[in-house]
């Protein structure tokens, strides 16, 4: 992966150029794709360290198609995505995470503040991509393959849910609020409501519960929830 290598993917040559130049003078070094296929044959060759993906892309792949066939391939799943759009309805943007953006931003916006949601979503990836696998009494997360199992049966989930998972099981025992939980697994410049959280601990606690395991996700009242493997922790 290059690390300092960002690919903005856009159909329009102003906007790529644009954004270029601001993330150059950022210290960042730009690649550019002007649609699906083209992106996907750079990222596989060149492997950048984050991607600025368009949702509006031209040949029949959306850039949210793209994002779901990179997030579901184990050897391009780690590599961030912040998408861009004119749309700024919420659908639209948990669409964008549901897909496996990790972040979102509506068109137009500052070069400013897309260089500094730059630097958080690489951040907040350096932090769930280390190498040490976690052992929860059982439940195994794998950061370098990006895989979870519990005993012999290798569990299936979306990567909103991976990465809401990898960031409970780095972070056990502590409350956290929704909020909170929006802050570090998505970004705080995500605009989504409280409940989006919600439906993803629901998927999540599914995925767990037929190893017994969704208790480890718990809810505290008046806070918000919680990973812990402690059996004398009542749930909420």
């Amino acid at each position: 992966m290059k690390d300092d290598y960002i690919l903005i993917v856009d159909d329009e040559l102003p906007i790529r150029e644009m954004i270029h130049t601001s993330l150059d003078m950022a210290g960042f070094q730009c690649l550019q794709a002007e649609d699906a296929k083209q992106a996907h044959q750079i990222i596989v060759d060149q492997r950048p360290a984050l991607i600025l993906l368009d949702w509006m892309l031209p040949g029949g792949i959306s850039g949210v198609d793209l994002c779901r066939r990179l997030k579901r391939d184990d050897n391009l799943s780690e590599i961030p995505v912040i998408m861009l759009t004119a749309r700024g309805e919420e659908d639209h943007k948990v669409q964008g995470l549901d897909a496996g953006a990790d972040d979102y931003m509506t068109k137009p916006f500052s070069t400013r503040e897309l260089v500094s949601r730059i630097k958080a979503v690489l951040r907040r990836a350096n932090a769930l991509t280390g190498e040490k696998t976690i052992d929860a009494n059982g439940l195994i997360l794998d950061p370098v393959s990006q895989r979870v199992s519990f005993g012999d049966n290798i569990l299936d989930m979306g990567p909103t849910e991976y990465r809401l998972l990898a960031f409970f099981m780095t972070h056990p025992e502590r409350a956290y609020t929704r909020a909170q939980l929006l802050d570090q697994v998505w970004g705080g410049n995500v605009y989504i409501e409280d409940r989006t959280i919600d439906v993803h601990i629901r998927r999540l606690r599914k995925v767990l519960e037929p190893y017994g395991v969704d208790r480890f996700v718990q809810t505290v009242r008046g806070t918000g929830y919680r990973f812990s493997t402690r059996a004398d922790v009542a749930l909420g």
